[in-house]
């Protein structure tokens, strides 16, 4: 499903961006987007925080066979 990807996207993205703040001490977002408490920060912060909650659906999905997709 499109929207599952996108939201697997987000959580690396989000992943990523808290890597580098426990390894170098960078936020990436807030570096890019003028600060912590910027307006489009905190909508991407949201919005990553959204897609990690969609992604906890996919733990509990059953899976489908692949030759059942076609």
């Amino acid at each position: 499903m499109v929207l599952d990807r996108i939201a697997l996207v987000l959580v690396i993205i989000g992943a990523l961006n808290w890597g580098l703040i426990g390894l170098f001490g960078l936020d990436l977002v807030a570096f890019l987007c003028g600060g912590q408490m910027a307006v489009i920060s905190r909508v991407i912060y949201a919005v990553v925080g959204l897609a990690g909650l969609w992604c906890v659906s996919l733990l509990f999905r059953e899976r489908v066979p692949a030759q059942a997709q076609a």
